[in-house]
């Protein structure tokens, strides 16, 4: 196996067996959920957003190893971030686990080790549904995102 094959598989299990920024968020400003129907996982996404800028980030919910991993690291990259910078985020994200275009690595960070997903194709909306209730939170949809329902 190759080193980032063995990198990808190591950080989704840390971070699925030990999800960071798990819970819910007293005083979050924006708030989403996301099914992924296929695969069972459910979660809910909430934001404190102070002045354009994401203060905190947390989830709950259940799903498999990859959401949760994406869901644990998503969380962690967004803090400190502009909305804008969130879009951006999701925008490279998207692109790198669907394979569309190679994003800006410096963009994503310790994100990229999930564009080994984009090798399971099955297993890319589980990847994406963190992100799409992301969008979902940051412009305040009111229904929740599935991913049966994302082109």
């Amino acid at each position: 196996m190759s080193d980032l094959r063995d990198l990808y598989q190591e950080v989704i299990i840390d971070h699925g067996r030990r999800p960071r920024n798990f819970g819910p968020l007293a005083q979050a400003s924006h708030r989403a959920e996301g099914v992924n129907p296929l695969c069972g996982d459910r979660l809910t996404l909430y934001l404190k957003i102070a002045d354009g800028v994401i203060a905190d980030a947390r989830f709950e919910g259940i799903g498999c190893a990859i959401s949760t991993a994406s869901a644990s690291l998503m969380t962690e990259a967004l803090k400190g971030k502009t909305t804008a910078e969130a879009d951006a985020m999701f925008a490279g994200f998207h692109a790198l686990v669907t394979g569309v275009a190679a994003p800006a690595a410096a963009s994503l960070g310790k994100l990229e080790v999930l564009g080994g997903v984009r090798e399971f194709p099955a297993r890319v909306k589980c990847a994406s549904l963190p992100w799409h209730t992301l969008q979902a939170a940051l412009h305040d949809a009111s229904k929740a995102v599935s991913t049966e329902e994302i082109a």
